[in-house]
């Protein structure tokens, strides 16, 4: 069957902010600088700014923006990693290309964010940092964690991939760490037309050290302090993304407006949870079903798009078999793996849309609960 309505659509976002964007674009090729240029560090100060913070360091994508902040936090091999299982694996990845051992902990089941009791268990000796993920578009519980970190000793490093312009009692995420890792991967709140990533922080020596190392450690062409890696944000993303980050606080808001017409007219699944402190942004509106496979593949007949973050916890996947994790070993998080679907939510989806998803969703639950 056709697919009515897509789970996401680009296009159309683009097409509202074609005339902004081809600006930009050919602002860029007309000026001959391509990397690490004056849009880069538009950018930057821009999205600084945004965060009412001091710096913002571009780099490639979201993955180096975590290991990145993790290396200039000075973690590395043999040190210890708190962080979730239920997230993208480029989490884990960043931490682990660090020489760092990943240590997952649980969820709290409503917001599918980190639990707080769960990670202070699983500090030892041996860990050096927390990277909480504020998932889906939703806060972790900043208060309790940062009381965490606080009281170990740890670094702080805030996952904020899929968060931009989210807030935790008011306060932007990504400032309440040493630092916040950004993600600007195309389909992301605040999406680049290709990678990206930035880390925010409010110290002066790391945003030093992070320039360092995004660019080989370089202090002076071919002059190198220390070994880093290549991790530039390009001219024409950073370009990009001035555009759209004018338009980011429009753009979340409209995204709060859609799932709270799912919220009020969605029946017989479990709809998302914004928990008082939070002000959530719905990168993802994520509901969840006991029958989620079947309800699945019932959309998918008539014509709905929906896909799963994430199937398959890290610590269960094949290829972290050696972290030492069994099944059960993290109840919340295998839980809503198994029950979590992500429904279509993108700028450009209307109200209309939602209601015939809605109604797909009805008659969907009506087959497979008979």
């Amino acid at each position: 069957m056709v697919t009515m309505i897509p789970f996401n659509e680009l296009k159309l976002l683009h097409t509202q902010l074609e005339d902004e964007l081809g600006a930009a674009v050919r602002r860029v090729l007309s000026s001959g600088w391509y990397a690490l240029g004056p849009e880069v560090e538009a950018f930057e100060n821009q999205f600084a700014s945004y965060h009412g913070v001091k710096y913002a360091v571009g780099v490639a994508n979201g993955t180096d923006a975590i290991e990145l902040a993790l290396r200039a936090a000075g973690i590395g091999p043999g040190d210890e990693v708190i962080t979730v299982s239920h997230t993208a694996v480029a989490t884990v990845c960043a931490i682990e290309q660090t020489g760092a051992n990943p240590v997952l902990v649980d969820i709290t089941p409503e917001t599918y964010t980190m639990e707080p009791e769960a990670a202070e268990a699983a500090v030892s000796p041996r860990t050096k940092a927390l990277v909480p993920v504020h998932l889906y578009g939703h806060p972790a519980d900043m208060t309790e964690l940062v009381s965490l970190a606080e009281r170990h000793n740890l670094a702080l490093i805030e996952d904020c991939a899929q968060a931009h312009g989210a807030r935790w009692k008011g306060q932007l995420v990504g400032t309440f760490g040493q630092m916040g890792a950004f993600s600007f991967y195309p389909t992301k709140n605040l999406g680049a037309c290709g990678d990206g990533g930035a880390i925010i922080t409010n110290n002066t020596n790391l945003a030093e050290r992070l320039r360092l190392l995004r660019n080989y450690g370089q202090t002076s062409r071919y002059h190198h302090a220390e070994r880093g890696i290549n991790s530039r944000l390009d001219e024409i993303q950073a370009a990009i993304l001035c555009v759209k980050l004018r338009h980011l606080e429009e753009h979340n808001n409209a995204r709060r407006a859609l799932a709270d017409h799912y919220n009020r007219h969605l029946e017989g699944v479990t709809v998302p949870v914004a928990c008082q402190e939070a002000h959530h942004v719905y990168h993802l509106y994520v509901a969840r079903h006991h029958l989620r496979d079947s309800l699945m593949d019932a959309l998918k007949k008539r014509g709905v798009g929906a896909l799963i973050h994430y199937p398959v916890p890290v610590h269960l996947q094949e290829a972290y078999a050696d972290l030492g994790y069994r099944s059960g070993s993290l109840p919340f998080t295998e839980q809503a793996a198994r029950e979590i679907l992500s429904l279509p939510m993108y700028i450009g989806l209307t109200k209309g849309d939602i209601e015939i998803v809605v109604q797909a969703i009805r008659a969907s639950l009506e087959g497979i609960e008979i």
